[in-house]
Protein backbone atom coordinates (compact mmCIF):
# COMPACT_ATOMS: atom_id res chain seq x y z
CA UNK A 1 0.00 0.00 0.00
CA UNK A 2 2.73 2.48 0.84
CA UNK A 3 3.99 2.57 -2.75
CA UNK A 4 0.70 3.84 -4.16
CA UNK A 5 1.44 7.55 -3.88
CA UNK A 6 4.84 7.26 -5.49
CA UNK A 7 3.19 5.53 -8.45
CA UNK A 8 0.41 8.08 -8.78
CA UNK A 9 2.00 11.35 -7.77
CA UNK A 10 4.85 11.01 -10.16
CA UNK A 11 2.28 10.81 -12.96
CA UNK A 12 0.11 13.49 -12.13
CA UNK A 13 -11.27 26.48 14.16
CA UNK A 14 -8.62 25.08 16.38
CA UNK A 15 -10.12 22.58 18.89
CA UNK A 16 -6.90 21.95 20.78
CA UNK A 17 -3.46 23.33 21.29
CA UNK A 18 0.13 22.21 21.18
CA UNK A 19 1.16 22.48 24.79
CA UNK A 20 4.78 21.49 24.32
CA UNK A 21 5.95 23.26 21.16
CA UNK A 22 9.53 23.20 22.32
CA UNK A 23 9.60 19.51 21.47
CA UNK A 24 9.36 20.39 17.79
CA UNK A 25 10.86 22.94 15.41
CA UNK A 26 9.51 26.34 14.35
CA UNK A 27 8.68 27.98 11.05
CA UNK A 28 11.01 30.85 11.77
CA UNK A 29 13.87 28.40 11.98
CA UNK A 30 13.51 26.90 8.52
CA UNK A 31 16.80 28.41 7.49
CA UNK A 32 18.35 27.89 10.93
CA UNK A 33 17.90 24.14 11.18
CA UNK A 34 21.36 22.87 12.15
CA UNK A 35 21.48 19.13 11.62
CA UNK A 36 25.27 19.23 11.88
CA UNK A 37 25.00 19.22 15.67
CA UNK A 38 23.63 15.69 15.39
CA UNK A 39 27.14 14.52 14.59
CA UNK A 40 28.18 14.96 18.18
CA UNK A 41 25.04 14.29 20.20
CA UNK A 42 22.14 11.92 19.77
CA UNK A 43 18.65 13.49 19.90
CA UNK A 44 17.09 13.61 23.30
CA UNK A 45 14.47 11.02 24.06
CA UNK A 46 10.91 11.32 25.23
CA UNK A 47 10.75 11.02 29.02
CA UNK A 48 7.15 9.90 29.41
CA UNK A 49 5.63 8.39 32.53
CA UNK A 50 4.17 4.93 31.98
CA UNK A 51 0.74 3.42 32.58
CA UNK A 52 -1.35 6.58 32.38
CA UNK A 53 -3.54 6.96 29.36
CA UNK A 54 -3.16 9.95 27.08
CA UNK A 55 -6.68 11.10 27.96
CA UNK A 56 -5.84 11.19 31.67
CA UNK A 57 -2.88 13.52 31.32
CA UNK A 58 -2.15 16.93 29.96
CA UNK A 59 0.45 16.99 27.24
CA UNK A 60 2.43 19.49 29.30
CA UNK A 61 3.49 16.45 31.32
CA UNK A 62 4.97 14.81 28.23
CA UNK A 63 8.15 16.80 28.52
CA UNK A 64 11.63 16.21 27.21
CA UNK A 65 14.07 14.84 29.72
CA UNK A 66 17.72 13.98 29.94
CA UNK A 67 19.04 10.74 31.32
CA UNK A 68 22.60 9.62 30.66
CA UNK A 69 23.01 6.15 29.24
CA UNK A 70 26.16 4.10 29.79
CA UNK A 71 28.31 3.74 26.75
CA UNK A 72 28.28 0.31 25.22
CA UNK A 73 31.57 -1.48 24.97
CA UNK A 74 33.37 -0.38 21.82
CA UNK A 75 36.56 0.94 20.45
CA UNK A 76 37.36 4.32 22.03
CA UNK A 77 37.72 5.82 18.56
CA UNK A 78 34.18 5.10 17.45
CA UNK A 79 30.75 5.87 18.81
CA UNK A 80 27.28 6.46 17.52
CA UNK A 81 25.99 9.96 16.95
CA UNK A 82 24.74 11.20 20.32
CA UNK A 83 24.98 8.11 22.49
CA UNK A 84 22.15 9.27 24.76
CA UNK A 85 19.39 8.76 22.19
CA UNK A 86 18.01 5.72 24.04
CA UNK A 87 18.68 7.24 27.42
CA UNK A 88 15.15 8.15 28.40
CA UNK A 89 12.73 5.35 28.72
CA UNK A 90 13.12 1.83 27.35
CA UNK A 91 9.73 0.10 27.54
CA UNK A 92 11.11 -3.42 27.67
CA UNK A 93 13.55 -2.68 30.46
CA UNK A 94 11.81 -0.31 32.84
CA UNK A 95 8.13 -1.23 33.01
CA UNK A 96 7.09 -0.72 36.65
CA UNK A 97 3.98 -2.90 36.34
CA UNK A 98 4.18 -6.58 35.31
CA UNK A 99 2.43 -7.03 32.01
CA UNK A 100 0.39 -9.87 33.48
CA UNK A 101 -1.32 -7.29 35.72
CA UNK A 102 -2.23 -4.92 32.88
CA UNK A 103 -5.84 -5.68 31.87
CA UNK A 104 -7.10 -5.33 28.32
CA UNK A 105 -9.94 -2.79 28.50
CA UNK A 106 -11.78 -3.80 25.33
CA UNK A 107 -12.67 -7.30 24.07
CA UNK A 108 -11.55 -6.41 20.54
CA UNK A 109 -7.96 -6.26 21.85
CA UNK A 110 -7.89 -9.93 22.86
CA UNK A 111 -9.43 -10.91 19.53
CA UNK A 112 -6.88 -8.77 17.73
CA UNK A 113 -3.92 -10.36 19.49
CA UNK A 114 -5.20 -13.85 18.78
CA UNK A 115 -5.55 -12.99 15.09
CA UNK A 116 -2.11 -11.36 15.01
CA UNK A 117 -0.47 -14.43 16.51
CA UNK A 118 -2.21 -16.67 13.99
CA UNK A 119 -0.52 -14.65 11.26
CA UNK A 120 2.99 -15.45 12.49
CA UNK A 121 5.39 -16.99 9.97
CA UNK A 122 8.06 -19.41 11.20
CA UNK A 123 11.37 -20.26 9.62
CA UNK A 124 13.22 -23.24 11.05
CA UNK A 125 11.27 -22.98 14.25
CA UNK A 126 11.71 -19.21 14.80
CA UNK A 127 9.08 -16.50 14.15
CA UNK A 128 10.35 -14.18 11.40
CA UNK A 129 7.32 -12.06 10.49
CA UNK A 130 3.59 -11.99 9.84
CA UNK A 131 1.79 -12.76 6.60
CA UNK A 132 -0.09 -9.96 4.89
CA UNK A 133 -3.54 -11.50 5.41
CA UNK A 134 -5.16 -14.62 6.84
CA UNK A 135 -7.88 -14.49 4.19
CA UNK A 136 -8.86 -17.99 3.10
CA UNK A 137 -10.06 -16.95 -0.34
CA UNK A 138 -8.87 -18.99 -3.30
CA UNK A 139 -6.91 -16.17 -4.93
CA UNK A 140 -4.13 -15.49 -2.43
CA UNK A 141 -1.85 -13.62 -4.84
CA UNK A 142 1.04 -12.59 -2.58
CA UNK A 143 -0.99 -11.98 0.58
CA UNK A 144 0.58 -15.12 2.09
CA UNK A 145 4.01 -13.48 2.12
CA UNK A 146 5.80 -11.34 4.70
CA UNK A 147 6.03 -7.74 3.44
CA UNK A 148 8.58 -5.37 4.91
CA UNK A 149 6.19 -2.40 5.06
CA UNK A 150 3.24 -4.52 6.23
CA UNK A 151 5.23 -6.03 9.08
CA UNK A 152 6.13 -2.66 10.63
CA UNK A 153 2.88 -2.18 12.61
CA UNK A 154 3.04 -5.83 13.68
CA UNK A 155 6.63 -5.31 14.81
CA UNK A 156 5.66 -2.20 16.76
CA UNK A 157 2.85 -4.12 18.47
CA UNK A 158 5.25 -6.86 19.58
CA UNK A 159 7.83 -4.32 20.74
CA UNK A 160 5.24 -2.45 22.79
CA UNK A 161 4.09 -5.74 24.31
CA UNK A 162 7.62 -6.64 25.34
CA UNK A 163 8.24 -9.36 22.73
CA UNK A 164 11.20 -8.15 20.66
CA UNK A 165 12.59 -11.49 19.48
CA UNK A 166 10.41 -11.74 16.39
CA UNK A 167 11.46 -8.21 15.40
CA UNK A 168 15.13 -9.06 15.78
CA UNK A 169 14.66 -12.24 13.73
CA UNK A 170 12.90 -10.28 11.00
CA UNK A 171 15.64 -7.65 10.84
CA UNK A 172 18.36 -10.27 10.58
CA UNK A 173 16.58 -12.34 7.93
CA UNK A 174 15.78 -9.35 5.70
CA UNK A 175 19.32 -8.12 6.20
CA UNK A 176 20.60 -11.36 4.72
CA UNK A 177 18.09 -11.28 1.87
CA UNK A 178 19.15 -7.73 1.07
CA UNK A 179 22.64 -8.94 0.25
CA UNK A 180 21.37 -11.08 -2.63
CA UNK A 181 21.81 -10.05 -6.24
CA UNK A 182 18.70 -8.15 -7.31
CA UNK A 183 17.41 -7.95 -10.87
CA UNK A 184 14.13 -7.01 -12.52
CA UNK A 185 13.95 -7.88 -16.21
CA UNK A 186 17.76 -7.86 -16.38
CA UNK A 187 18.01 -4.45 -14.71
CA UNK A 188 20.33 -4.49 -11.72
CA UNK A 189 18.80 -2.87 -8.63
CA UNK A 190 20.89 -0.79 -6.25
CA UNK A 191 22.97 -2.80 -3.84
CA UNK A 192 21.17 -1.55 -0.74
CA UNK A 193 17.57 -2.21 -1.89
CA UNK A 194 15.49 -4.21 0.59
CA UNK A 195 13.07 -6.89 -0.63
CA UNK A 196 9.40 -6.01 -0.94
CA UNK A 197 8.48 -9.34 0.63
CA UNK A 198 9.64 -12.87 1.29
CA UNK A 199 8.10 -16.28 1.89
CA UNK A 200 9.20 -19.55 3.44
CA UNK A 201 9.52 -22.45 1.01
CA UNK A 202 9.42 -25.94 2.48
CA UNK A 203 10.91 -28.78 0.47
CA UNK A 204 9.02 -31.89 1.64
CA UNK A 205 11.50 -34.24 -0.04
CA UNK A 206 14.62 -32.77 1.54
CA UNK A 207 12.68 -31.63 4.63
CA UNK A 208 14.42 -28.28 4.31
CA UNK A 209 13.22 -24.68 4.51
CA UNK A 210 14.54 -21.72 2.53
CA UNK A 211 13.56 -18.07 2.24
CA UNK A 212 12.55 -16.70 -1.15
CA UNK A 213 12.68 -12.93 -1.58
CA UNK A 214 10.73 -10.76 -4.01
CA UNK A 215 12.45 -7.49 -4.99
CA UNK A 216 9.60 -6.49 -7.28
CA UNK A 217 10.24 -8.99 -10.06
CA UNK A 218 7.00 -10.81 -9.18
CA UNK A 219 4.96 -7.80 -8.09
CA UNK A 220 1.97 -6.48 -9.99
CA UNK A 221 3.34 -3.86 -12.35
CA UNK A 222 6.91 -4.91 -11.44
CA UNK A 223 7.20 -2.07 -8.93
CA UNK A 224 10.55 -1.96 -7.13
CA UNK A 225 10.19 -1.64 -3.33
CA UNK A 226 11.43 1.92 -2.86
CA UNK A 227 9.90 2.37 0.59
CA UNK A 228 10.99 -0.98 2.08
CA UNK A 229 14.45 0.34 2.92
CA UNK A 230 13.00 3.40 4.66
CA UNK A 231 10.70 1.26 6.80
CA UNK A 232 13.53 -1.16 7.61
CA UNK A 233 15.72 1.62 9.00
CA UNK A 234 12.81 3.13 10.94
CA UNK A 235 12.09 -0.30 12.41
CA UNK A 236 15.76 -0.84 13.33
CA UNK A 237 15.68 2.41 15.29
CA UNK A 238 12.38 1.40 16.94
CA UNK A 239 13.89 -1.92 18.03
CA UNK A 240 16.97 -0.16 19.42
CA UNK A 241 14.82 2.38 21.22
CA UNK A 242 12.41 -0.18 22.68
CA UNK A 243 15.03 -2.66 23.91
CA UNK A 244 17.98 -0.43 24.73
CA UNK A 245 20.06 -2.94 22.75
CA UNK A 246 22.33 -1.15 20.33
CA UNK A 247 24.38 -4.23 19.43
CA UNK A 248 22.09 -5.17 16.54
CA UNK A 249 22.38 -1.77 14.87
CA UNK A 250 26.14 -1.77 15.45
CA UNK A 251 26.70 -4.99 13.53
CA UNK A 252 28.91 -4.33 10.50
CA UNK A 253 26.27 -5.65 8.11
CA UNK A 254 23.66 -3.25 9.53
CA UNK A 255 26.06 -0.33 9.32
CA UNK A 256 26.81 -1.26 5.71
CA UNK A 257 23.09 -1.23 4.82
CA UNK A 258 22.71 2.23 6.36
CA UNK A 259 25.47 3.43 4.07
CA UNK A 260 24.45 1.59 0.92
CA UNK A 261 20.78 2.36 0.94
CA UNK A 262 20.95 6.12 0.66
CA UNK A 263 23.36 6.33 -2.21
CA UNK A 264 21.45 7.72 -5.18
CA UNK A 265 18.02 7.57 -3.52
CA UNK A 266 15.75 10.53 -4.26
CA UNK A 267 12.10 10.66 -3.23
CA UNK A 268 9.47 12.91 -4.77
CA UNK A 269 5.87 12.48 -3.50
CA UNK A 270 5.21 13.62 0.06
CA UNK A 271 4.87 10.10 1.46
CA UNK A 272 8.22 9.02 0.02
CA UNK A 273 9.77 12.33 1.04
CA UNK A 274 8.51 12.06 4.62
CA UNK A 275 9.65 8.46 4.97
CA UNK A 276 13.02 9.40 3.49
CA UNK A 277 13.39 12.27 5.95
CA UNK A 278 12.51 10.05 8.92
CA UNK A 279 14.81 7.25 7.75
CA UNK A 280 17.67 9.73 7.40
CA UNK A 281 17.16 10.94 10.94
CA UNK A 282 16.99 7.37 12.23
CA UNK A 283 20.17 6.48 10.35
CA UNK A 284 21.90 9.48 11.87
CA UNK A 285 21.15 8.04 15.31
CA UNK A 286 22.26 4.52 14.41
CA UNK A 287 25.54 5.09 12.57
CA UNK A 288 28.80 4.56 14.41
CA UNK A 289 31.10 7.57 14.45
CA UNK A 290 34.14 5.88 13.00
CA UNK A 291 35.88 7.74 10.15
CA UNK A 292 33.70 6.11 7.49
CA UNK A 293 30.53 6.69 9.47
CA UNK A 294 31.32 10.35 10.12
CA UNK A 295 31.82 11.01 6.42
CA UNK A 296 28.47 9.47 5.61
CA UNK A 297 26.78 11.33 8.45
CA UNK A 298 27.96 14.61 7.00
CA UNK A 299 26.18 13.73 3.78
CA UNK A 300 23.02 12.92 5.74
CA UNK A 301 23.16 16.26 7.53
CA UNK A 302 23.37 18.11 4.20
CA UNK A 303 20.45 16.14 2.85
CA UNK A 304 18.31 16.74 5.93
CA UNK A 305 18.79 20.47 5.69
CA UNK A 306 17.94 20.50 1.99
CA UNK A 307 14.88 18.30 2.46
CA UNK A 308 13.49 20.29 5.38
CA UNK A 309 13.84 23.56 3.49
CA UNK A 310 12.38 22.23 0.25
CA UNK A 311 9.38 20.48 1.77
CA UNK A 312 8.47 23.14 4.29
CA UNK A 313 8.78 25.84 1.68
CA UNK A 314 7.22 24.30 -1.42
CA UNK A 315 4.99 21.43 -0.28
CA UNK A 316 3.21 23.29 2.51
CA UNK A 317 -0.27 24.66 1.84
CA UNK A 318 -2.50 26.70 4.12
CA UNK A 319 -5.08 29.40 3.46
CA UNK A 320 -2.51 32.13 2.96
CA UNK A 321 -0.33 30.04 0.68
CA UNK A 322 -3.37 28.92 -1.31
CA UNK A 323 -4.33 32.53 -1.83
CA UNK A 324 -0.78 33.33 -2.92
CA UNK A 325 -0.81 30.50 -5.48
CA UNK A 326 -4.21 31.69 -6.70
CA UNK A 327 -2.63 35.08 -7.44
CA UNK A 328 0.61 33.76 -8.96
CA UNK A 329 2.01 35.39 -12.06
CA UNK A 330 3.40 33.01 -14.64
CA UNK A 331 6.47 32.88 -16.89
CA UNK A 332 8.66 34.54 -14.28
CA UNK A 333 12.39 34.47 -14.91
CA UNK A 334 15.45 34.94 -12.65
CA UNK A 335 16.27 33.87 -9.12
CA UNK A 336 13.80 36.42 -7.72
CA UNK A 337 10.78 34.60 -9.19
CA UNK A 338 7.97 34.01 -6.71
CA UNK A 339 6.23 31.33 -8.76
CA UNK A 340 9.33 29.17 -8.91
CA UNK A 341 7.64 26.13 -10.46
CA UNK A 342 5.55 28.18 -12.90
CA UNK A 343 2.29 26.81 -11.53
CA UNK A 344 -0.69 27.98 -13.58
CA UNK A 345 -3.35 29.39 -11.19
CA UNK A 346 -6.14 28.11 -13.43
CA UNK A 347 -4.91 24.58 -12.72
CA UNK A 348 -6.00 24.81 -9.09
CA UNK A 349 -8.83 22.31 -8.55
CA UNK A 350 -12.16 23.71 -7.37
CA UNK A 351 -12.38 21.38 -4.37
CA UNK A 352 -9.25 22.71 -2.66
CA UNK A 353 -10.83 26.14 -2.03
CA UNK A 354 -13.66 24.60 0.00
CA UNK A 355 -11.44 21.95 1.60
CA UNK A 356 -8.97 24.43 3.11
CA UNK A 357 -10.17 25.61 6.56
CA UNK A 358 -9.38 29.00 8.07
CA UNK A 359 -7.14 27.31 10.64
CA UNK A 360 -5.29 24.39 9.17
CA UNK A 361 -2.89 23.25 6.49
CA UNK A 362 -1.05 20.24 5.11
CA UNK A 363 1.78 19.02 2.93
CA UNK A 364 0.40 18.50 -0.56
CA UNK A 365 1.00 15.36 -2.59
CA UNK A 366 3.68 16.61 -4.97
CA UNK A 367 5.24 19.63 -6.65
CA UNK A 368 6.59 19.61 -10.16
CA UNK A 369 7.05 22.13 -12.95
CA UNK A 370 3.72 23.69 -13.98
CA UNK A 371 1.57 21.57 -11.66
CA UNK A 372 0.95 20.70 -8.04
CA UNK A 373 -0.84 17.64 -6.71
CA UNK A 374 -3.05 19.25 -4.07
CA UNK A 375 -4.41 15.99 -2.65
CA UNK A 376 -4.12 15.23 1.05
CA UNK A 377 -2.16 12.08 1.94
CA UNK A 378 -2.52 10.80 5.50
CA UNK A 379 0.70 8.83 5.85
CA UNK A 380 2.94 11.58 4.49
CA UNK A 381 1.48 14.23 6.80
CA UNK A 382 1.48 12.07 9.93
CA UNK A 383 5.06 10.90 9.31
CA UNK A 384 6.02 14.54 8.81
CA UNK A 385 4.79 15.19 12.36
CA UNK A 386 6.47 12.12 13.84
CA UNK A 387 9.82 12.87 12.20
CA UNK A 388 9.74 16.63 12.97
CA UNK A 389 9.75 17.41 9.28
CA UNK A 390 6.68 19.49 10.14
CA UNK A 391 7.32 22.50 12.36
CA UNK A 392 5.20 22.94 15.53
CA UNK A 393 2.91 25.37 13.73
CA UNK A 394 2.58 23.04 10.77
CA UNK A 395 1.93 20.07 13.06
CA UNK A 396 -0.87 21.93 14.83
CA UNK A 397 -2.28 23.03 11.47
CA UNK A 398 -2.34 19.44 10.18
CA UNK A 399 -4.32 18.31 13.22
CA UNK A 400 -6.61 21.34 12.88
CA UNK A 401 -7.31 20.30 9.30
CA UNK A 402 -8.18 16.74 10.37
CA UNK A 403 -10.61 18.02 12.99
CA UNK A 404 -12.13 20.59 10.66
CA UNK A 405 -12.57 18.08 7.84
CA UNK A 406 -13.45 15.07 9.99
CA UNK A 407 -16.26 13.78 7.77
CA UNK A 408 -14.07 13.92 4.67
CA UNK A 409 -10.92 12.40 6.19
CA UNK A 410 -12.33 10.03 8.82
CA UNK A 411 -16.05 9.61 8.22
CA UNK A 412 -17.44 6.22 9.23
CA UNK A 413 -14.09 4.39 9.14
CA UNK A 414 -10.65 5.91 9.72
CA UNK A 415 -8.62 6.93 7.85
CA UNK A 416 -8.76 8.21 4.25
CA UNK A 417 -5.52 7.23 2.53
CA UNK A 418 -5.85 10.33 0.36
CA UNK A 419 -8.42 13.00 -0.39
CA UNK A 420 -10.17 13.54 -2.68
CA UNK A 421 -10.54 10.65 -5.09
CA UNK A 422 -9.74 11.22 -8.74
CA UNK A 423 -12.38 10.29 -11.30
CA UNK A 424 -13.59 10.54 -14.89
CA UNK A 425 -10.92 11.57 -17.41
CA UNK A 426 -8.25 12.12 -14.76
CA UNK A 427 -8.85 8.61 -13.40
CA UNK A 428 -8.54 7.10 -16.86
CA UNK A 429 -5.28 8.93 -17.59
CA UNK A 430 -3.55 8.40 -14.23
CA UNK A 431 -4.65 4.86 -13.37
CA UNK A 432 -5.04 3.47 -16.87
CA UNK A 433 -8.70 2.66 -16.10
CA UNK A 434 -7.63 0.48 -13.17
CA UNK A 435 -10.83 -1.27 -11.95
CA UNK A 436 -9.41 -1.67 -8.45
CA UNK A 437 -8.70 2.04 -8.09
CA UNK A 438 -12.08 3.45 -9.01
CA UNK A 439 -13.13 6.57 -7.11
CA UNK A 440 -13.26 6.23 -3.32
CA UNK A 441 -11.76 2.76 -3.43
CA UNK A 442 -8.40 1.19 -2.57
CA UNK A 443 -5.58 3.71 -3.19
CA UNK A 444 -7.97 6.21 -4.74
CA UNK A 445 -9.63 7.65 -1.65
CA UNK A 446 -10.19 4.38 0.20
CA UNK A 447 -10.22 4.24 4.02
CA UNK A 448 -7.41 2.17 5.57
CA UNK A 449 -7.60 1.07 9.24
CA UNK A 450 -3.83 0.49 9.32
CA UNK A 451 -3.38 4.26 9.32
CA UNK A 452 -4.88 4.40 12.82
CA UNK A 453 -1.43 3.97 14.33
CA UNK A 454 0.19 6.92 12.58
CA UNK A 455 -2.86 9.09 13.30
CA UNK A 456 -2.76 8.11 16.97
CA UNK A 457 0.98 8.80 17.23
CA UNK A 458 0.63 12.19 15.56
CA UNK A 459 -2.35 13.06 17.77
CA UNK A 460 -0.52 12.22 20.97
CA UNK A 461 2.65 14.02 19.91
CA UNK A 462 0.75 17.24 19.16
CA UNK A 463 -1.23 17.14 22.40
CA UNK A 464 -4.49 16.14 20.72
CA UNK A 465 -5.15 12.55 21.93
CA UNK A 466 -8.88 13.12 21.68
CA UNK A 467 -8.55 12.90 17.90
CA UNK A 468 -7.09 9.40 18.10
CA UNK A 469 -9.58 8.38 20.80
CA UNK A 470 -12.51 9.41 18.64
CA UNK A 471 -11.11 7.60 15.60
CA UNK A 472 -10.56 4.41 17.61
CA UNK A 473 -14.09 4.49 18.99
CA UNK A 474 -15.40 4.60 15.43
CA UNK A 475 -13.14 1.77 14.29
CA UNK A 476 -14.05 -0.43 17.27
CA UNK A 477 -17.68 -0.50 16.21
CA UNK A 478 -16.86 -2.33 12.98
CA UNK A 479 -13.38 -3.81 12.63
CA UNK A 480 -14.00 -7.04 14.52
CA UNK A 481 -17.53 -7.46 13.17
CA UNK A 482 -16.25 -6.97 9.62
CA UNK A 483 -13.34 -9.41 10.15
CA UNK A 484 -10.56 -6.80 9.94
CA UNK A 485 -10.81 -5.73 6.27
CA UNK A 486 -7.84 -4.37 4.37
CA UNK A 487 -9.70 -1.21 3.38
CA UNK A 488 -13.16 0.36 3.07
CA UNK A 489 -14.80 2.09 0.12
CA UNK A 490 -17.08 5.11 -0.30
CA UNK A 491 -16.85 8.78 0.52
CA UNK A 492 -17.45 8.00 4.20
CA UNK A 493 -15.71 4.62 4.31
CA UNK A 494 -19.06 2.92 4.83
CA UNK A 495 -18.53 -0.17 2.69
CA UNK A 496 -16.00 -2.98 2.96
CA UNK A 497 -13.65 -2.64 -0.01
CA UNK A 498 -14.81 -4.49 -3.09
CA UNK A 499 -11.52 -6.40 -3.33
CA UNK A 500 -10.41 -6.01 0.30
CA UNK A 501 -8.93 -9.06 1.99
CA UNK A 502 -10.36 -10.06 5.36
CA UNK A 503 -8.18 -10.58 8.44
CA UNK A 504 -5.64 -8.17 7.00
CA UNK A 505 -2.72 -8.33 9.41
CA UNK A 506 -1.73 -4.69 9.34
CA UNK A 507 -5.32 -3.62 9.94
CA UNK A 508 -5.19 -5.70 13.11
CA UNK A 509 -1.75 -4.45 14.14
CA UNK A 510 -2.50 -0.83 13.25
CA UNK A 511 -5.45 -0.85 15.64
CA UNK A 512 -3.49 -2.58 18.42
CA UNK A 513 -0.58 -0.14 18.20
CA UNK A 514 -2.92 2.85 18.27
CA UNK A 515 -4.74 1.45 21.31
CA UNK A 516 -1.50 0.68 23.18
CA UNK A 517 -0.14 4.18 22.58
CA UNK A 518 -3.33 5.78 23.88
CA UNK A 519 -3.38 3.53 26.94
CA UNK A 520 0.34 4.08 27.58
CA UNK A 521 1.68 7.25 25.89
CA UNK A 522 5.27 6.35 26.73
CA UNK A 523 5.16 4.01 23.73
CA UNK A 524 5.24 7.12 21.55
CA UNK A 525 9.01 7.24 21.96
CA UNK A 526 9.34 4.06 19.91
CA UNK A 527 7.71 5.54 16.81
CA UNK A 528 8.28 9.30 17.12
CA UNK A 529 11.40 11.40 16.85
CA UNK A 530 11.71 14.75 18.49
CA UNK A 531 13.79 17.74 17.70
CA UNK A 532 16.97 18.08 19.69
CA UNK A 533 17.49 21.60 20.98
CA UNK A 534 20.97 21.54 19.50
CA UNK A 535 19.53 20.93 16.04
CA UNK A 536 17.86 24.33 16.18
CA UNK A 537 20.97 26.42 16.55
CA UNK A 538 21.92 28.81 13.79
CA UNK A 539 23.24 27.02 10.73
CA UNK A 540 26.78 28.13 10.14
CA UNK A 541 27.02 28.27 6.39
CA UNK A 542 30.63 27.30 6.10
CA UNK A 543 32.05 25.82 2.94
CA UNK A 544 31.78 22.36 4.44
CA UNK A 545 27.98 22.64 4.58
CA UNK A 546 27.26 24.38 1.29
CA UNK A 547 24.67 22.51 -0.72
Amino acid sequence: MASYQMEWSQTQSRNGSLRSPEALCTVAEIDEFDFSKALVERPRSLNIERQRSADERSMSELSIGFSPRPMSARNDNSSRAGDNFDSAFSPLLKSPIPRSLVLDPHPIINEGWEALRRSLVYFRGQPVGTIAALDNSDEKLNYDQVFVRDFVPSALAFLMRGEPDIVKNFILKTLRLQSWEKKIDRFQLAEGVMPASFKVFHDPVMNHETLIADFGESAIGRVAPVDSGFWWIILLRAYTKATGDSSLAERPECQKVLDLWFQGVYGYPIEIQSLFFMALRCALQLLIQDPEGKEFMERIVKRLHALSYHLRSYFWLDLKQLNDVYRFKTEEYSHTAVNKFNVIPDSLPDWVFDFMPHHGGYFIGNVSPARMDFRWFCLGNCIAILSCLATPEQSVAIMDLIESRWQELVGEMPVKVCYPAIESHEWRIITGCDPKNTRWSYHNGGSWPVLLWVLAAASIKTGRPQIARHALEIAETRLLKDNWPEYYDGTQGRYIGKQARKFQTWSIAGYLVARMMLDDPSHLGIVALEEDKHLKALLKRSNSWNL
